[in-house]
């Protein structure tokens, strides 16, 4: 019987088309959460940023942050996994290196390095994050949990040749995110799981982007958007249609069905 439900937010929950949660997925969650289910979200934005989910934010249980650098519970945050600061450094070298831009998480602030135009279109455009950030030195006295920078794959490739104790996880062509390697959304949904008080085969994850991967394969149910990458696909359990054609609805549906 499945008891909590892990949604990734962009693409997946959130259209990129209409930057909204289709009505359809909002009526769903509605349904499960009046079954005794509960919800997670599960996304490689810090929780500043998670500035789209006013729809449902009453349906929401805990999330899974920073690619599963840190989750949050109420108050409670856990399962904490910060990046050496010697790594934090070789990767905005690189950025300068390149004139790349990249994005820094610490644990109370954001900061940007190396602010562009690409930056702009992709954030504060493209993912509506008219953010307020903060100097990269009071950031860099904080755990860091993330940076994003705007590398191309090829940069990412040749970028974590350096960094061992790191991951790099892309969800979108423009920019990765790279995490401590302990930190991803798999791990985290055991951490959720122990938390909580469920167990991981009583979970079902949905997502679209290379991050969820290890999410979709380690819950008890996997599910892909029909949007998603293709390896995000082959590594699901099953395929629905699009955030756009209903697909969380039309997910939900047919397998808390076959569950009951």
């Amino acid at each position: 019987m499945i008891k909590a439900l892990f949604f990734d937010i962009d693409g997946t929950l959130v259209s990129f088309n209409t930057h909204r949660i289709p009505q359809s997925a909002i009526d769903a969650l509605t349904e499960a959460k009046a079954e005794g289910i509960k919800v997670y979200i599960s996304t490689g934005r810090p929780l500043p940023f998670i500035n789209n989910l006013g729809q449902i934010e009453h349906l929401i249980d805990g999330y899974i942050t920073t690619t599963g650098a840190l989750c949050i519970v109420g108050k409670d945050r856990f399962n904490c996994h910060e990046i050496d600061k010697t790594s934090v450094k070789k990767i905005l070298e690189a950025a300068d290196r390149w004139h790349k831009s990249a994005v820094v998480v610490g644990a109370e602030h954001i900061a940007v390095v190396n602010d562009s135009e690409a930056l702009t279109e992709q954030f504060r455009k493209g993912l509506n994050l008219d953010f307020d950030f903060s100097p990269l030195k009071v950031v860099m006295k904080e755990p860091i949990l993330q940076v994003s920078p705007f590398f191309d794959e090829t940069q990412e490739k040749e970028i974590m040749k350096e960094l061992p104790d790191c991951v790099s996880s892309r969800w979108h062509p423009a920019f990765t995110d790279i995490t401590n390697m302990e930190a991803d959304k798999g791990k985290a949904l055991t951490a959720m799981a122990a938390h909580e008080g469920f167990k991981v085969e009583e979970t079902m994850a949905f997502g679209d982007g290379g991050n969820d991967i290890p999410i979709i394969r380690q819950a008890g149910i996997g599910v892909a958007m029909g949007n998603a990458r293709d390896e995000v696909k082959e590594a699901a359990d099953c395929v629905t249609t699009s955030v756009d054609e209903d697909g969380v609805r039309n997910a939900l549906h047919v397998l808390l069905k076959k569950e009951r």
